[in-house]
């Protein structure tokens, strides 16, 4: 029988659903912990970015961390906080909040540091304070590729949490890791199956957040193809 039916019939058994390994315990503990590590890398790097993109200071040190942080092997960087914090979820979950907070710092900055000047110059003439043109101007304006960086971050952390099995962590990682070590490839395959299956939930989701969030003033002025066509014939273009 093909290896991928085999995987979609192991998700699909009711057998795999009951006992602290089943399946709806293991998506429950990886969804716990994507959850609160991107909530725990919002908290720390929206509002960095937010002073950053506001005020134009340390984006240099933010970009070289954050690509310093990209370039680190993730396997690495788990196993080596895990040495130092003990077996268990804390490890992983400080590993993943590291891996996180790149692409949410870059979002925030990044969309601050893409509104029009133009902008915020006539809130200051019409005797805005800084906070209320961060507040008014600067956040609503730069929404879209703050929830850009979220979704970027939320992919990452859903795949990568896969790895917080290997260090006791739990979640969908167990099923990769205990068909590895048992030759259960079906089972190994129902777990990449059930993490690509999260990660396009997140997609949908972020994309309705998105719909919802974004004031339609913000959507209806972001800048459009406007190229003109030629008015020339393809004989005179000839």
């Amino acid at each position: 029988m093909n290896l991928f039916v085999q995987g979609i019939l192991w998700v699909l058994d009711p057998a795999h659903y009951v006992g602290v390994n089943g399946i709806g315990t293991r998506v429950g503990q990886h969804l716990l912990i994507s959850l609160g590590v991107l909530g725990v890398a919002s908290v720390i790097a929206i509002p960095l970015g937010y002073v950053i993109g506001h005020t134009g200071r340390g984006r240099s040190l933010a970009i070289g961390v954050s690509g310093a942080t990209r370039a680190l092997p993730t396997l690495g960087l788990l196993s080596l906080i895990a040495l130092i914090m003990n077996v268990g979820l804390i490890g992983p979950f400080v590993a993943l909040v590291v891996l996180a907070i790149p692409s949410i710092l870059a979002g925030a900055y990044s969309g601050f540091e893409a509104v029009d000047r133009r902008a915020i110059d006539a809130a200051r003439a019409v005797g805005m304070t800084e906070l209320q043109i961060v507040g008014r101007v600067e956040m609503p304006l730069g929404l879209p590729l703050l929830i850009g960086g979220l979704r970027t971050a939320s992919l990452q952390v859903i795949a990568t949490a896969t790895l917080a099995d290997y260090v006791g962590g739990g979640g969908l990682g167990h099923y990769i890791f205990l068909g590895l070590k048992t030759n259960d490839y079906p089972q190994m395959l129902a777990g990449s199956i059930l993490v690509i299956l999260l990660a396009i939930l997140s997609e949908v989701l972020f994309s309705i957040v998105q719909r919802l969030v974004i004031p339609a003033g913000v959507t209806a002025g972001r800048p459009q193809d406007v190229r003109v066509k030629s008015t020339r014939s393809r004989a005179a273009l000839g």
